[in-house]
This record gives C-alpha cells, sequence and structure tokens, in this order.
C-alpha cells in the first residue's frame, strides 16, 4: 500500500492540476465570474483533497481486503472514480448553492458537470499516476505474471 507522503503528493498533485483546469472552464461553461469559480473550486479542493486521502486509505483498506492486493483493473478504476464523486457530490451540493446564491437545482446541475469532468479528470489522473509511481508490489506481481 502507499505510504502517507505517496498520498499526500498524490492528493496535492490532483487537486492543483485539477483547478487549472476546471476553473477557468467552469466560469466559462457556467457564464459565472472567474471569482467565483475559484472559490468554491478552492473551498471544493480543499474538501476534496481530505476526501481523497481518507478515501483512498479506506478504498485501498478494502481492495486489500477483499482482494488481497491493491491493484486495480480498469472496471476497479472506474467504480473507484465513480465513489468518490459520488461522495464528495454530497458533500459539495449545499455549498454550491449558498455560496453562489443558486437554487439547489442549478447547484447540482453545476456540480455534476464538475464532477464529470473530475471523474474523467480522476481515471485519467490516477493511471497516469500509478505508472509513474508504481507500487513495488506491482512489479513483482508483474513479474509473477511474466514467468507463468
Amino acid at each position: 500500500m502507499r505510504k502517507a507522503a505517496d498520498r499526500i503528493r498524490h492528493a496535492v498533485s490532483f487537486e492543483i492540476i485539477g483547478l487549472l483546469l476546471a476553473v477557468p472552464l467552469g466560469a466559462w461553461a457556467f457564464d459565472k465570474p472567474l471569482a467565483d469559480i475559484g472559490v468554491i473550486g478552492v473551498v471544493g479542493a480543499t474538501i476534496a483533497t481530505f476526501w481523497n486521502y481518507v478515501y483512498n486509505v479506506m478504498f485501498d483498506h478494502a481492495m486489500q481486503k477483499l482482494r488481497g492486493n491493491t491493484r486495480k483493473t480498469a472496471w476497479i478504476r472506474v467504480l473507484h472514480a465513480f465513489l468518490f464523486e459520488a461522495g464528495l457530490l454530497g458533500m459539495l451540493l449545499p455549498l454550491f448553492a449558498w455560496y453562489l446564491g443558486i437554487s439547489l437545482w442549478d447547484a447540482f446541475v453545476m456540480d455534476i458537470s464538475f464532477s464529470v469532468f473530475y471523474l474523467c479528470y480522476a481515471f485519467v489522473f490516477n493511471w497516469i499516476y500509478d505508472w509513474l509511481f508504481p507500487l513495488p508490489e506491482w512489479k513483482q506481481a508483474e513479474l509473477g505474471e511474466a514467468r507463468r
């Protein structure tokens, strides 16, 4: 499993890159001031960073218990990203509505849009991250599979 420093690097880099992409796109897509989208982006990213750490620890422990390892197939990556975004949606929806002074429905549409963006982004980011920073146990498993 990943160590705390690796998880922190993962969460922080995920949120910084995500903000650099999502804030300008969100301001343009929803015709809202960049500053307002920036504020909800930073608050959302802060909440998401803590959620990311907690969620990934829980997910890895569940994988270790259910599968005996933390290697993710493509379908597990889809499930991983979807469950993360569902949990985050529940936390951010009321904040979006309150801060932007919009209805819960409008906040839901906005949040779902950000969730779809981050769902795709999370899938790609995590795959690249795992490729750049593989765990030793994955290399050993690949060697074992290659020997068969």
